[in-house]
């Protein structure tokens, strides 16, 4: 393994941030840590780097303990939210700065950063200043200057977290083509799932201090660990249930579950795509009670009688209006008993 935390925990004031925490990074892996504000994602990765002490437990970077290795000494590239660009250097000066720090000489340093500025989309820029570049361009400037030193691990602190959405979309796209070609090991934190399930081999969930679940995307996003993982991605649908054989007891009425789900007292996840629109005079009858365009679909929020709300995701051309009268049925398919 190239990072391995052993029981890794931070304490503010008496209170553990960072509660025991076991995580492995594979060589030329990428792992988003996600979670919500204060889950303790963002210390780990400081405590990764050496900017933040541990209380108890270790760091090991190509199995060495980094117990007392200083930051500039574990051969770290560590990339900001906010860039923190050197303003007083045009773009060479700052993709070059790590370089430099080590001694390398001039035309190694002119090497790389033509080499790097290349491979971020940026050829010839290097004699630009920094106040003359777009939020995007900064962002490819500060990777470019994380890369340069050949660090064994890439780590990234909500880097796209200041852009807006359509430039996040398309970065986040070839930031992953970027470290295929390169093979680099990284480690990222962002609080924005669809940029941890675009960029990441794997997805680490983290909740007051801890590892919520850890899979890859896929697994993740078809199976939350519990409620909170599934409400955190965004599920509304998620009721305490009873589970009998293929079926569950839900304050929406009987549930087919698939064949085998734990039983029990359970939790349960619908997705929207199983929530299936009936004529209204079928299945559960709810009342439209709005409709959110989603750009691919419709999404759905759908009031039963005595029931909590439902969300459905539907085709556009097929969805009905706010107000409406639906009926609704579900698709096993798409139910699944949490833990």
């Amino acid at each position: 393994m190239l990072l391995s935390l052993r029981g890794a925990t931070v304490r503010f004031g008496g209170r553990a941030v960072l509660d025991a925490v076991d995580l492995d990074v594979a060589e030329h892996e990428t792992v988003c840590v996600l979670g919500p504000s204060g889950s303790g994602k963002s210390t780990l990765l400081r405590a990764v780097a050496g900017l933040q002490p541990l209380d108890a437990g270790r760091v090991l970077l190509g199995g060495r303990d980094q117990a007392g290795v200083p930051a500039h000494r574990r051969g770290v590239g560590l990339m900001f939210q906010d860039h923190q660009l050197f303003p007083q250097r045009d773009v060479g000066g700052n993709v070059a700065f790590g370089l430099r720090m080590r001694g390398a000489a001039k035309r190694e340093q002119a090497d790389r950063v033509r080499e790097l500025l290349d491979l971020v989309g940026l050829p010839g820029a290097a004699g630009r200043a920094v106040a003359s570049l777009s939020g995007g361009e900064q962002q490819r400037v500060a990777l470019a200057r994380a890369l340069a030193p050949r660090p064994s691990l890439l780590m990234l602190d909500e880097p796209l977290g200041q852009l807006d959405r359509s430039l996040r979309e398309r970065l986040v796209v070839e930031l992953r083509e970027l470290f295929g070609v390169l093979g680099t090991t990284v480690l990222a934190v962002t609080h924005d799932q669809g940029e941890a399930f675009a960029l990441a081999d794997r997805v680490v969930v983290m909740r007051d201090g801890r590892i919520a679940q850890s899979g890859t995307p896929l697994e993740v996003w078809q199976r939350p660990a519990d409620a909170f993982v599934a409400r955190f991605l965004g599920f509304e649908n998620v009721v305490e249930v009873t589970v009998s054989g293929q079926a569950a007891d839900t304050p929406w009425g009987k549930v087919p579950v698939a064949e085998g789900a734990p039983q029990g007292t359970r939790t349960l996840l619908v997705r929207p795509a199983g929530v299936r629109l009936v004529p209204a005079d079928e299945g559960l009858r709810c009342t439209v009670a709005a409709r959110t365009f989603k750009g691919t679909h419709v999404a759905l929020h759908l009031q039963p009688r005595d029931a909590p709300r439902l969300e459905a995701a539907c085709a556009l051309r097929e969805a009905p209006e706010a107000g409406a009268r639906v009926g609704v049925r579900f698709d096993a398919a798409d139910v699944v008993v949490l833990g």
